[in-house]
């Protein structure tokens, strides 16, 4: 059953089950026509090939309210799997447009950016993203942009229509929406969130004490959801990490450029499924251990750019304090799974995370060898100041792609 739990400085919009079939849609619709929307989808090769992403083009094809889709392919290097998505799009008619990252144009025009000292050298779904919102951003009627995966299991256009609506309802102010959802099947899933994040900003803050940004991020249901909806003007102006810090960092630039009064987060769907990674506890590189480790960099030289000074005692305690706040939590968890008959095992919970705890110091480390990291990928208000034309270019991209392939 919904609650009317509103947590934190950003704004909760819960799914009360009280609408009818195709309410909001239809206001959806209604607002859209005065407040244009473009959706954003990366996919690569291998999602595109599957299951999901056919019902998703199937969903997508009926929608009435988006101007604009751009589907990103990357890591995909053939230009067979360039035609063969194209050939996959076709249902969304018109309105839908295709831009090749590993294409001949695509690398190209990176290679341009390369030469004037932009970093945009890091394939993956941070690239992708950044370079739809660079396409997206050379139409000035487009008011916001969405952006969510193509691996979602039981993807419905509901949660689309949900995900948009706050941006473009008439009455409402928000520069973004975050969504948020349960993922489970027989068991519960999204581990880096619940076992890692949730206790970690808990042991953040009882070591570090109160601090804005960590109050904005536990306000999060799950801070990781890669569905969001983002206006123009803050997609022009925020950063995108190129590492698996893409979900933390999209928020920490969110929190640096406008106020959370200005943001909220909304319940997609009961159940959210989609593909899931290994664990890969015998190996930090890889796996969640890596992207585990990629968020735990991005939140301290988030705080360090905050002014927070870590000495590596700093990590020693976040440890302990993390692993007894996610000790806590695995006794809920458990609780929780039991009322509801999901499947819970709780050793390998456990086991995840003593992990996830050792991380913490080696993320530490990591951090003190390299505070800076790696640049992340310019905002495109710098790339427009130096190379004014290059979102039109991007779609000359994709133009001339579509008439030679």
């Amino acid at each position: 059953m919904a609650d009317f739990s509103q947590d934190g400085p950003i704004t909760t919009i819960h799914d009360l089950d009280t609408v009818k079939p195709g309410e909001l849609e239809q206001r959806l619709c209604d607002a859209s026509a005065r407040y244009p929307l473009g959706l954003v989808l990366p996919i690569t090769a291998s999602d595109m090939r599957a299951d999901p992403f056919k019902v998703i083009v199937e969903q997508l094809a009926k929608t009435q309210f988006l101007d604009t889709i751009v589907v990103v392919l990357n890591r995909a290097e053939s230009s067979d799997d360039y035609r063969e998505c194209a050939e996959r799009l076709k249902p969304l008619g018109p309105k839908t447009h295709l831009l090749w990252t590993d294409g001949p144009r695509g690398k190209q025009l990176n290679a341009e950016l390369t030469e004037y000292g932009f970093n945009v050298q890091s394939p993956g779904k941070g690239l992708a993203v950044w370079t739809a919102f660079g396409y997206l951003l050379a139409d000035p009627q487009l008011k916001a942009f969405v952006l969510h995966d193509c691996d979602i299991v039981d993807y419905h256009r509901d949660m689309l229509v949900r995900l948009c609506l706050p941006m473009a309802e008439p009455s409402l102010d928000f520069d973004f929406c975050k969504a948020y959802y349960a993922r489970c099947t027989d068991r519960m899933h999204g581990r880096v969130v619940r076992l890692l994040v949730t206790p970690l900003l808990k042991a953040l803050i009882s070591v570090l004490g109160s601090d804005d940004f960590l109050i904005f991020l536990q306000s999060f249901r799950y801070p990781l959801a890669g569905e969001f909806a983002v206006t123009a003007a803050l997609a022009k102006s925020n950063r995108i990490p190129s590492d698996w810090g893409l979900e933390v960092g999209t928020l920490a630039e969110v929190f640096r450029n406008t106020s959370p009064k200005r943001c909220c987060q909304i319940d997609i769907g009961r159940i959210y499924e989609h593909k899931h990674q290994p664990l890969s506890l015998e190996d930090a590189s890889r796996g969640l251990m890596k992207m585990a480790s990629d968020i735990l960099t991005s939140i301290y030289r988030t705080l360090a750019s905050r002014g927070i000074v870590f000495e590596p005692g700093h990590f020693v305690s976040l440890r302990a304090a993390y692993l007894r706040a996610a000790q806590d939590a695995i006794r809920q968890y458990h609780a929780d799974a039991v009322l509801n008959s999901l499947a819970y095992d709780r050793h390998s919970e456990e086991q995840s995370i003593e992990g996830f705890a050792q991380l913490i110091i080696e993320a530490g480390s990591e951090y003190q060898r390299d505070p800076a990291g790696a640049a992340s990928m310019p905002t495109w208000s710098r790339v427009i100041t130096a190379l004014p034309d290059f979102p039109a270019r991007l779609r000359e991209q994709a133009i001339a792609d579509a008439e030679q392939y």
